[in-house]
């Protein structure tokens, strides 16, 4: 079956998807919707999707943050792996690491945490737990955290819609024209 239909459905489920993407495209990437909806159409979308196309997804909802937003969310990723046990590869000591600001480079590590473990970003971001004292926050209110696992989440859906994403699997295809917002691109990375 397609995966477009199997992840959207028919119906409301696809107008409610539809909805979701709309008010993601609308004013900036952590308004209009909540925490609790970014993160349960992350854990719907993400784990259905093809590496190239959660990456695509990323790079597209990395690419609406600021260069700013992107370093911070970045340094708030890194602290949360941290706070995790779980090792960051490839970063400064420090934390502060200038490769942040580029969408790329969020797209392609995000999509390889993705591809070892699906679960992962969703975890560290929170997932709606409570941190420990003296921690950043709860991911319901950290809106970077939300912008991106929201984002990702959306991007996927108005992909899948369009036809677009860069993968010849079914559902996915061709190009899309996605909104892009503040952020700007600094180019691909090795990585």
């Amino acid at each position: 079956m397609d995966l477009l239909q199997n992840l959207l459905g028919g119906g409301q489920q696809r107008q409610e998807y539809e909805d979701f993407a709309n008010r993601y495209d609308q004013g900036s990437p952590y308004d209009g919707f909540s925490g609790d909806e970014a993160y349960r159409r992350y854990q719907q979308v993400a784990p259905q999707l093809p590496p190239d196309v959660y990456e695509d997804a990323a790079r597209d909802s990395f690419s609406r943050m600021s260069p700013q937003e992107r370093m911070q969310f970045g340094q708030y990723l890194q602290q949360r792996s941290r706070q995790q046990g779980i090792n960051f590869p490839d970063l400064n000591q420090d934390g502060i690491d200038d490769r942040y600001q580029d969408p790329n480079f969020l797209a392609q590590m995000t999509g390889r945490m993705h591809q070892q473990q699906p679960n992962l970003l969703g975890q560290l971001l929170g997932g709606g737990q409570q941190q420990a004292a003296g921690g950043i926050g709860d991911m319901l209110n950290n809106p970077l955290a939300k912008a991106a696992l929201g984002g990702i989440a959306a991007m996927a859906v108005r992909r899948m819609m369009s036809g677009g994403g860069g993968s010849n699997q079914a559902g996915f295809g061709g190009q899309t024209n996605v909104p892009r917002g503040g952020g700007n691109s600094f180019g691909g990375i090795d990585m």
